[in-house]
């Protein structure tokens, strides 16, 4: 009985456990609990969102484009910024950033009204003025010939993002948006397809934009989800967790938007950087805005099971041995039995190796 105890049994998970989620701690990764760890091991697909995630969220104005012939590239500008004043979207940050660079006074605007994932509108001196997609626009009756098409499909493959504004039922002009990848994220992405997961890229953004993106990054067409509005990533990621049942899959983002997503993916991680509620949404949290740490809540996820199964294995193994002793197997052969204080130190030790097989763990961390 003495010998049978399974207390190794006992601690060979959460001893493990208990270090993993230490060690992600000491290395900026705010990890929700150990089913956290438990599922990350299993993950087949990471989704990244790419505005404010895989881009720095820090967009620049890069060209405005005057097509009315009332309309000028300041005139564009203010009234983009009086009608994004109330936004903090970062495209409004970057067209209102582009405002203040080139010294223009933002109109006062009301009745503002905002359709995620399109566009906006306000009215401004008793003048509706709407800005947004091409979608938006259409929406709203606005007429876009095939020559602003060309213009549109033009700065989108060079990865922009364009915004036309527009009132009294014309078209005014386009302002492109430029963002650019965060410095790790090419690096990151190559590291986790070479840890044989697959790498999907989500975005409301068009599919000219989102596929100039995705080939700075290495990816697939097939690995691009193009012109989604916030309201159906949830939804992207249920079909993809549908059609695939078997293969676990997280998501990444940032923003207020992808927080129904974060919640509804097998594993939701954010960035420290991020709005409050994607952190709350998210099971685990990287604290030091740098997405190479995906890869390492993946390594150390790996890591920690690898660890539970030695655990368990060794626990396994004292008992397989110690009982059969303890019974009297080798009596007849070799008059040999296990005493009960030769019991008790093989339990005790087995406890011990259990635990220091754990803490071994923290090899992770030096090597990582």
């Amino acid at each position: 009985m003495v010998v049978a105890c399974p207390c190794a049994l006992g601690l060979a998970t959460p001893t493990a456990i208990l270090v993993g989620t230490a060690i992600g701690a000491e290395r900026g990764l705010l990890i929700k609990g150990g089913d956290v760890l438990e599922k990350v091991h299993q993950l087949k697909t990471i989704v990244f969102d790419k505005t404010g995630t895989l881009t720095t969220g820090l967009p620049n104005v890069t060209e405005c484009i005057p097509i009315s012939e009332q309309s000028t590239a300041d005139l564009l500008i203010q009234q983009a910024a009086a009608v994004e004043s109330g936004s903090q979207h970062p495209l409004a940050k970057a067209i209102l950033n582009s405002a203040a660079e080139r010294k223009l006074s933002v109109p006062a605007a009301n009745d503002f009204h905002t359709e995620p994932g399109f566009g906006l509108s306000a009215v401004i001196q008793n003048t509706t003025i709407l800005l947004g997609s091409w979608e938006w626009l259409n929406l709203n009756g606005i007429n876009i010939d095939e020559t602003i098409q060309k213009q549109i499909k033009t700065l989108a493959e060079a990865g922009k993002t364009v915004v036309g504004i527009a009132k009294n039922g014309e078209i005014d002009g386009l302002i492109a948006v430029q963002d650019t990848l965060r410095e790790d994220a090419s690096s990151t992405v190559e590291k986790i397809r070479s840890l044989g997961l697959r790498v999907m890229l989500l975005s409301g953004d068009t599919q000219e934009a989102a596929f100039a993106v995705a080939e700075q990054l290495g990816l697939e067409s097939n690995d691009v989800i193009a012109g989604i509005p916030p309201a159906k990533k949830a939804a992207v990621i249920e079909s993809l967790q549908n059609s695939h049942p078997e293969s676990l899959v997280a998501m990444v983002g940032d923003g207020i938007n992808d927080a129904p997503a974060l919640s509804q993916a097998d594993v939701g991680i954010s960035l420290h950087s991020g709005t409050d509620v994607a952190m709350e949404a998210a099971e685990i949290v990287l604290m030091r805005d740098e997405l190479k740490d995906v890869v390492e809540a993946i390594g150390l996820s790996r890591a920690t099971f690898n660890k539970i199964r030695q655990n368990l294995f060794w626990a396994f193994a004292y008992n397989i041995v110690g009982i059969p002793l303890a019974a009297g197997i080798l009596l007849p052969s070799l008059g040999f039995v296990l005493n009960p204080g030769g019991a008790a130190a093989l339990m005790a030790f087995s406890s011990v190796s259990v635990v220091t097989n754990s803490l071994l763990l923290r090899r992770f961390a030096s090597h990582s």
